[in-house]
C-alpha cells in the first residue's frame, strides 16, 4: 500500500522539485520510504511513497526496475494471489530477485502485456513505464479500491493517488464549476467529478496506454461487472459463497507485517472475524465505543470477541475526543465527503496499536442487499406513475425525508439513486448557490452518463446502483483516505474479484430475501454467526455527530447561509447532516486547504 505521482511536462522549469513535491504532499501515505525516477530523454517523473507490508526490506524500494526489459513501475496495492502468479512465471524461466509482488507485476507484465491484469486478484493502481515501447500504462482495479486521478492537456499528463498532489505540481488548477451542487446532491463527489477542472478518475477496471511524446491513447477495459441468473440452486449458491468468502479472508490476511481487523459487531465484520481467527494463530480486532448507547454496538462486539477468543481492544470515543480530532480529519478529506471521519478514528487507533493492515467489512450490504433501498425499491416504484410535474412538487414538503422523493421527476440513473440516498434537492441546491433549479437538474443528469445499468432490474439493478454510486464514491475513497491519513492500510475481502463474480451470477429472486436483509450471506455462516448478531435491527457505525456538532465549535456559523442551515438543524427541520454537508461545502476550499 503506497501513494504514487507522476508527471510528463515539457514545459516543466525543474521536473525533479515538481515531483518531489507532488510525492511529498502524500508522505502521510507511505511513511516507510520514498523514490522518484527522471527519465534522462523525456520530461517524464514517477514518484512513490511507501507502506511496507510485504517485504519489509530495501528491495521492495520504487520506483522499481526491470533493467533487462526497460520497465519501471509505481504501485499502490497488493495483488493478493502474487505468489501462484509467481510460481506460474518461475516455471517459463523468470528469476526474481524480491519477495513482493511489485515485481511479480512487472514480469507479468513483459510476458503477458496488457492481459497480465486478467490475472491479477486484488486492489491496485499503478504506472508502468514501457522503454521499448515508449509507452506510459496506467491501471486501476476491478472494484476501483484503490485511487487514481490524472489530467491531461496537450502535451501534458499529471497522475496521482489523491487530488492534494496536483496542488503541489507546478500547473495552476481551476477549480470545477460543478463539484459544489454535486456535492450537495450526493454528499460526496460522484465519479467523474473532483474539485479541480480536468482532473478525472481513472475508471476502475481500466487501464490507459500513453504513447510517449504524443500523449495518444488507448483504452482498455480489464474488468467489466456482469449479473446473470445462472446460479438458481440454494444449496449450491450456498456452499460456493461460503467457499469463497472463506478463501478470500485466507488471501487478504497475507501480510509480513502486522495485520488486525476492525469489528463493529454486525454480520459483515463478524464473519470476517469468524474466519480469520480460524485462519490466524492471534487475531487482533479493534473497535469503536460510545458512552452514548444508542449508538455503541459494543454488546454485539462482546459475543463476538468471546466465541473467537480474539485478542480484542475497544476505543472509547467520547465528544472531547472528537472535538480535539475533528480538524485533523477534516485535513484527512482528500475529496469533500458527509462520511468518513468515523474510519478517520478506528484507523487512528489501529495504528497507535502497531497495526499497520486491516480487514474490513465493506462491500457485503452492496453484494447481498444490506440496505433499506433494496425493499423500499417497490414502493418507490409505485410513484414512477405520478406526473411528473406533481413529482417535483415533493420537494416543498416540511418532512425533508419525504423531499427526496421528488427526484423521480428526473429520470437517469443519478436521479434514481438520489430517490433513496439524495442530501438536498435540486430546488434547495438552487437556492444554496444562487443558481437555477434547471442547471442543477443538469448536472445531475451530465453525472448520469457516466453510468449504465442496462436492463438490470429490481435487486440487481439496486446491488449495481448502492455499488456504482454509494460504495464506489463514497466508502471506497473514504476509506482509502482516512486510513492512509493513518499509514495504514485498509482491505476489503468482500470485494475479493472472485466474489463479486460469483455473487453477480445467483438469481436475484434467491439472493434478495425481503425478510432477512444479507439472506445468503447469513444462510452461508448460519451455523457459526449467532443469532444475536444476524436477527437484529440493522445498525450503521455512525457517530452520535447530530449532538457532538451542535456544541462543537468549527461546526458553529459564520455567514447568513450557515446560519439559516444552523437554525433550521437546531428546529430539526433539516438533519445534521444536511447542516454538515452545507458547512463543508462553504469550507472546503478556504478553511482546510490541502495539507501537505
Amino acid at each position: 500500500m503506497c501513494r504514487l505521482a507522476g508527471i510528463y511536462h515539457p514545459d516543466s522549469l525543474n521536473l525533479k522539485d515538481t515531483i518531489v513535491r507532488m510525492r511529498d504532499s502524500m508522505q502521510h501515505g507511505g511513511p516507510d520510504d520514498a523514490g522518484i525516477f527522471l527519465h534522462d530523454k523525456w520530461p517524464l517523473a514517477l514518484g512513490h511513497r511507501r507502506l511496507s507490508l510485504i517485504d519489509l526490506t530495501s528491495a521492495g524500494h520504487q520506483p522499481m526496475t526491470f533493467p533487462e526489459r526497460g520497465l519501471t513501475i509505481v504501485f499502490n496495492g497488493e495483488i493478493y494471489n502474487y505468489q501462484e502468479i509467481r510460481n506460474t512465471l518461475t516455471h517459463l524461466g523468470y528469476q526474481f530477485h524480491t519477495s513482493t509482488d511489485t515485481e511479480v507485476i512487472l514480469k507479468a507484465y513483459d510476458r503477458w502485456g496488457i492481459d497480465c491484469f486478467d490475472f491479477f486478484n486484488g486492489m491496485f493502481a499503478l504506472a508502468i513505464w514501457d522503454e521499448m515501447k515508449q509507452e506510459l500504462v496506467l491501471a486501476r482495479d476491478h472494484a476501483g479500491i484503490k485511487p487514481m486521478y490524472y489530467y491531461i492537456s496537450g502535451e501534458t499528463l499529471v497522475f496521482a493517488s489523491e487530488i492534494r498532489a496536483f496542488q503541489h505540481s507546478d500547473i495552476h488548477f481551476k477549480e470545477h464549476p460543478k463539484w459544489k451542487a454535486s456535492f450537495l446532491a450526493f454528499g460526496h463527489l460522484p465519479e467523474p467529478i473532483t474539485t479541480l477542472d480536468g482532473v478525472v478518475p481513472l475508471e476502475k477496471g481500466t487501464a490507459l496506454v500513453f504513447s510517449v511524446p504524443s500523449l495518444s491513447s488507448k483504452k482498455y477495459t480489464l474488468f467489466k461487472w456482469k449479473f446473470s441468473s445462472d446460479l438458481i440452486e440454494e444449496e449450491e449458491a450456498i456452499f460456493l459463497i461460503r467457499e469463497t468468502i472463506q478463501k478470500s479472508v485466507e488471501r487478504h490476511m497475507i501480510s509480513d507485517a502486522p495485520l488486525g481487523l476492525f469489528l463493529s459487531g454486525g454480520i459483515d465484520s463478524s464473519i470476517l472475524t469468524i474466519i480469520a481467527s480460524n485462519a490466524a494463530k492471534s487475531l487482533q480486532t479493534l473497535s469503536i465505543v460510545f458512552k452514548e448507547q444508542k449508538f455503541s454496538e459494543e454488546k454485539f462486539q462482546k459475543i463476538i470477541v468471546e466465541q473467537t477468543k480474539s485478542s480484542h481492544t475497544s476505543y472509547l470515543v467520547t465528544k472531547k475526543e472528537f472535538d480535539d480530532n475533528l480538524f485533523d480529519s477534516l485535513l484527512a478529506m482528500d475529496l469533500p465527503s458527509l462520511d468518513g471521519i468515523n474510519t478517520y478514528f478506528i484507523s487512528k487507533y489501529a495504528r497507535a496499536h502497531g497495526l499497520k493492515a486491516v480487514l474490513s467489512g465493506l462491500g457485503a450490504d452492496e453484494l447481498f442487499g444490506g440496505y433499506p433501498s433494496f425493499y423500499n425499491q417497490s414502493k418507490i416504484n409505485l410513484l414512477n406513475f405520478l406526473p411528473d410535474k406533481l413529482l417535483l412538487t415533493f420537494q416543498h414538503l416540511p418532512d425533508y425525508r419525504l423531499r427526496k422523493i421528488s427526484y423521480i421527476g428526473i429520470h437517469n440513473t443519478a436521479a434514481e439513486y438520489l430517490t433513496h440516498r439524495g442530501i438536498f434537492t435540486p430546488l434547495s441546491i438552487a437556492e444554496i448557490l444562487d443558481t437555477t433549479q434547471d442547471e442543477v437538474v443538469q448536472t445531475i443528469t451530465d453525472i448520469s452518463k457516466s453510468y449504465y445499468p442496462g436492463s438490470l432490474k429490481n435487486g440487481n439493478r439496486m446491488s449495481w446502483m448502492e455499488t456504482s454510486y454509494y460504495m464506489q464514491n463514497q466508502l471506497l475513497k473514504d476509506a482509502d483516505y482516512m486510513s492512509m491519513w493513518h499509514g495504514l492500510e485498509l482491505r476489503v475481502p468482500f470485494l475479493d474479484k472472485e466474489l463479486m463474480m460469483l455473487v453477480s451470477q445467483v438469481n436475484p429472486t434467491l439472493k434478495y430475501n425481503r425478510k432477512t436483509p444479507k439472506y445468503l450471506l447469513v444462510k452461508s455462516f448460519m451455523n457459526e454467526l449467532p443469532e444475536q448478531i444476524w436477527n437484529r435491527k440493522k445498525q450503521g457505525f455512525t457517530f452520535p455527530f447530530d449532538g457532538w456538532l451542535k456544541e462543537n465549535q468549527f461546526s458553529k456559523p459564520t455567514n447568513l447561509q450557515e446560519t439559516i442551515l444552523y437554525e433550521k438543524f437546531n428546529k430539526g427541520t433539516i438533519s445534521w447532516s444536511r447542516y454538515w454537508c452545507g458547512l463543508l461545502m462553504n469550507r472546503f476550499n478556504d478553511k482546510l486547504k490541502y495539507a501537505a
